[in-house]
């Protein structure tokens, strides 16, 4: 019993948990893709790590990324900060908007089956014209100010965080950048669901 209580102490805390995703900060739980909990994994740097898979090193910086499919591990990345997002296997029915319009101005950086990852980019002043995203895991990297407009929701200003992990509900909304600074962050969207063939 002590010792399960001091593992327990000692296990490391996730930055985000949901029935989704889980995301680590400084810490693995996926390195090896054998835990049954474990699925698709993104490693986003915060810092200059070091991360190593197979005979492979790679040298990260912030804001890089690395994505393992299921079967595939990894070490513990070194040298500096960093997230660490496990997909979920089972997770549920992704959420999506009723409408799905590409947002501007973004650059893809992966693109799979269930998920895409995208740096998000947009300068001082500049606005992003109406578009949408389904659930997501949002990491950024500098800190400024949006305004948005959802549909249907009178305007609201956005103070944007760096190095903390949220998940984002679906949503269809124009933002424009009122900060100080660049908006760049690494967003994780999952892929609307497939449509079923229709019964007729």
């Amino acid at each position: 019993m002590f010792l399960l209580m001091f593992w327990l102490l000692q296990a490391p805390t996730p930055a985000l948990e949901n029935d989704y995703v889980r995301v680590m900060r400084d810490a693995t739980t996926c390195a090896s893709s054998e835990p049954v909990e474990c699925g698709d994994r993104v490693i986003v740097a915060l810092g200059n790590i070091e991360l190593r898979f197979g005979k492979s090193r790679r040298k990260m910086t912030r804001g890089d990324i690395a994505v393992f499919k299921h079967g595939e591990s990894y070490k513990t990345p070194s040298g500096g900060s960093y997230f660490e997002v496990n997909i979920k296997p089972n997770h549920p029915p992704v959420l999506s908007p009723p409408e799905i319009i590409p947002p501007e101005k973004n650059a893809i950086r992966y693109d799979g089956k269930r998920f895409f990852i995208f740096e998000e980019r947009l300068a001082v002043g500049d606005t992003r014209p109406r578009h949408s995203h389904s659930q997501r895991v949002v990491m950024q990297l500098n800190r400024t100010r949006l305004q948005q407009w959802p549909d249907g929701q009178p305007g609201i200003f956005v103070d944007i965080v760096p190095d903390r992990a949220a998940f984002n509900p679906p949503v269809i909304h124009t933002a424009k950048n009122v900060g100080n600074a660049p908006l760049r962050g690494i967003v994780i969207e999952f892929k609307p669901e497939p449509k079923k063939p229709s019964s007729k």
